[in-house]
């Protein structure tokens, strides 16, 4: 007979009774698919895939949109989840400033379209000035990350990217928990914390069971116009050390080019030549 309330000892490791508390102890494990947020019938998106850094300032929304644009290159339908929600910069760099317009029902939003027809929905589509801050608490900014999933329709979507904020708070945790996230891309950068970095986005992944598709280093090295030397603006590489230890792949080291913030800047991303980001995409094109 299970233990009643009023004769339960709470010692676990000494009772036999089969009671509810025993089971959420040991036994009632929840399945990540009761987490994951459906999409509307409307939509289809085949691949999720996260781009993360334990800290700010290393180009994550810049390595989401090349990443889209190398995907988009090869023939794919491509969005982008702009989840960076109280700063979010997707919009800009692909030259969108309009607000997001709805179904005619009412009951979805329609992302925005890129030159290329990369499909976007960001927080800057919704507000009625594009440099109005986002003051919302963490519960408001999680539930506006799960609208832009499943209240958007998202039209045949083979790769979805995640643009995430720093760091595993709120909405790291409600994207891994809510999305159907087939992997994600560690962004960092070439200094000496890189280690730790990478080890707080690596160890929330594994506790979250999100496979790591490998690291992309940013702001690699400077090339010398002239020469064509290397030059380490921020330090030397930790990459590669960092990839074994956590037994990972690297993915891309992103030089240093002015030219491609300039892009960024007057929202044509679309036109930079990202050579250096082809064995990342076909890491991606292999999940």
């Amino acid at each position: 007979m299970s233990n009643t309330p009023e004769t339960c000892s709470h010692d676990c490791g000494s009772c036999t009774a089969n009671c509810s508390s025993r089971q959420t102890v040991g036994q009632q494990k929840m399945n990540k698919e009761d987490f994951i947020e459906k999409l509307d019938s409307r939509s289809s998106v085949k691949k999720v895939i996260g781009i993360v850094s334990g800290k700010g300032g290393v180009g994550k929304s810049m390595v989401t949109s090349l990443m889209a644009c190398q995907m988009r290159a090869k023939g794919y339908r491509v969005g982008i989840l702009d989840a960076d929600i109280t700063g979010p910069s997707i919009p800009k760099a692909f030259g969108i400033h309009q607000m997001a317009y709805v179904t005619p029902d009412g009951q979805l939003m329609i992302p925005a379209q890129s030159t290329t027809g990369i499909e976007i929905m960001s927080a800057n589509m919704i507000l009625d000035n594009e440099t109005d801050p986002v003051i919302w608490r963490g519960p408001i900014v999680a539930g506006v990350v799960k609208q832009f999933w499943n209240q958007t329709l998202w039209k045949d979507i083979d790769y979805m990217f995640v643009d995430m904020p720093p760091g595993t708070g709120d909405v790291p945790l409600t994207v891994f928990q809510s999305l159907p996230v087939d992997g994600i891309i560690i962004v960092t950068s070439p200094q000496d914390l890189v280690s730790m970095i990478v080890a707080k986005a690596v160890n929330m992944a594994k506790k979250m069971d999100i496979p790591i598709i490998g690291l992309v280093e940013n702001m690699s090295y400077l090339e010398c116009p002239d020469c064509g030397k290397k030059i380490s603006v921020f330090g030397e590489s930790h990459i590669d050390k960092v990839a074994e230890a956590h037994g990972l792949n690297v993915l891309a080291q992103i030089p240093i080019r002015p030219q491609m913030a300039g892009f960024v800047d007057e929202g044509t991303v679309e036109y930079i030549e990202a050579d250096f980001l082809n064995h990342a995409a076909d890491m991606v094109e292999k999940l």
